[in-house]
């Protein structure tokens, strides 16, 4: 890939967003997990591969990818301490206050309607599985700061949830007789 450009395709940002979670230590299959998770408890029915699709398409989707990076980005400078001023310290211990990493994971999880805030809520209140591990290793004395990651996983796990059960809903409306368009979801 030329880094050098600024415009990229979606297989390109899926490829990119895969490789910079893994740089930061989150692998898709733990996101996959908590989609898994969150939606399998309204339907039974779900399959974790449907949910891992809905992660990689979320992936390769530009919003997502200019948040994510950005985002994992802000993180990386917080770490080398890159920042000046009382924002250095606000991102480093990941103020509760602060709020804006709140931001980037309701925008990003937005893209899927209320429900998506929703389930990025949450998400972000009982923190499963790999957001719990991001939150806690950014916090205290320790040299990593998740101040955004934390949040946009978790966001990304909740448009797949939200993702996975629209496209359900659709195949249900499908089977009504009256319905005749095609599914065009995103």
């Amino acid at each position: 890939m030329n880094r050098d450009k600024n415009l990229f395709s979606r297989t390109e940002m899926l490829q990119m967003n895969i490789e910079k979670l893994k740089q930061r230590g989150v692998e898709l299959d733990e996101i996959a997990q908590i989609a898994f998770l969150q939606q399998s408890k309204w339907n039974p029915e779900i399959s974790y591969q449907d949910c891992k699709d809905s992660v990689e398409k979320i992936l390769s989707l530009r919003d997502v990818f200019h948040i994510l990076q950005l985002g994992a980005e802000i993180d990386r400078l917080t770490e080398q301490k890159a920042f000046q001023g009382p924002i250095q310290e606000i991102l480093a211990s990941d103020l509760g206050m602060f709020g804006i990493d709140e931001l980037f994971g309701l925008e990003l999880s937005g893209m899927y309607g209320t429900i998506g805030k929703t389930n990025f809520g949450d998400i972000d209140v009982n923190k499963p599985g790999v957001v719990a591990r991001l939150n806690e290793d950014g916090k205290g004395d320790k040299p990593a700061c998740h101040t955004f990651l934390d949040d946009i996983v978790g966001a990304i796990a909740a448009a797949a949830s939200t993702r996975v059960a629209q496209i359900e809903n659709e195949l249900e409306a499908q089977k009504d007789p009256t319905v005749v368009e095609e599914p065009k979801l995103f």
